[in-house]
């Protein structure tokens, strides 16, 4: 069995305006959202074996924040240019070049890629606001094997419905 974690980046700042959208850091927000997913799958628990994620800076403090608060080695990181804005074919494509002794991935990229590629492997459309994690299963042995609505939407954690201010 194979554990799919989908996590849209953390809510970043427009307060540049003319910024490269790559550039774009993460709000206060994004700080504390980021930081409550990774205690959230530190508890649940829901250790990532690799996160594949974008280069975007917004995407890569996530992760990192995550990883923090988790509890987990940065080794684990894997920084791809091609998620990077991905559409799910292309995200489909990373996650069958996983290598199948990993049973956990965690891919933290943007959306709409993110919501699309949870739609295609469920068949169940979700909405993802930044720092939404989804948890999708596959019973399979091989990552390549993973395939449209061949996955289980297990769990869909919002941070406004998971963590009350």
């Amino acid at each position: 069995m194979k554990t799919l974690l989908i996590l849209r980046h953390a809510k970043s700042s427009w307060r540049t305006p003319d910024m490269e959208d790559h550039d774009r850091p993460l709000k206060n927000r994004g700080d504390l959202d980021a930081a409550r997913m990774g205690h959230l799958l530190s508890e649940k628990p829901l250790v990532p074996e690799l996160i594949l994620c974008s280069t975007a800076l917004r995407a890569r403090t996530t992760a990192r924040i995550l990883v923090e608060n988790g509890g987990y080695s940065p080794d684990i990181v894997q920084l791809n240019p091609k998620l990077y804005l991905a559409n799910p074919s292309t995200l489909l494509q990373l996650i069958h070049e996983v290598p199948d002794h990993l049973t956990n991935l965690l891919v933290v990229g943007h959306n709409p890629g993110m919501e699309e590629l949870s739609e295609i492997l469920t068949g169940a459309f979700e909405v993802f606001p930044t720092a939404t994690l989804a948890q999708i299963t596959f019973e399979t042995d091989s990552w390549n094997q993973i395939k449209s609505k061949s996955g289980s939407l297990k769990n869909l954690w919002r941070p406004k419905e998971v963590f009350s201010e």
